[in-house]
């Protein structure tokens, strides 16, 4: 165990592959519980944060094309699809991240709204309080047509 433990703060991924053959060799009484524990509750909070990332990324471009129709531009499509395409393979991974998005989406929208702000140049209070974009809205984006169906999420 100490060694294990050891091997935690010097190597890392040594720590990970002992850790892994513990397991697999069933020696749990070896395990570094302590900082195994420590990398799981991690590991949870980085894809949430990760969802987070996502949903304010998507929503600041929605609201980047709906108030800066002239700037509009292949690239922001682009990251309206990518962005919307990684928060379906999260839930498609972990079904259970999506009642987090729905718990943080108005959070995120807030979130998204003051960094468009800051890009558009345009003031807070240009944007609706409340999101205009449904969750679906975000999560049903088809790629091969984004381009084309991109109007419906404009005049809100």
């Amino acid at each position: 165990m100490i060694a294990v433990k050891t091997l935690y703060e010097t190597d890392f991924n040594l720590w990970l592959e002992e850790t892994a053959f513990l397991i697999k060799e069933g020696k749990l009484d070896r395990l570094d519980i302590e900082n195994l524990l420590e990398e799981i509750e991690g590991m949870s909070r980085r894809e949430k944060d990760a969802i987070e990332s996502n949903l304010i990324r998507v929503l600041q471009h929605l609201i980047k094309w709906n108030y800066q129709c002239q700037k509009r531009s292949p690239s922001w499509a682009y990251t309206i699809i990518e962005h919307s395409r990684r928060l379906n393979k999260a839930f498609k991974n972990s079904p259970s991240l999506k009642r987090y998005f729905d718990d943080v989406f108005d959070e995120c929208y807030a979130s998204a709204c003051q960094a468009a702000s800051v890009e558009t140049q345009l003031p807070l209070a240009t944007f609706p309080s409340s999101c205009p974009f449904s969750k679906s809205d975000v999560l049903d984006i088809n790629s091969d047509s984004y381009l084309i169906d991109i109007t419906r999420f404009t005049g809100f």
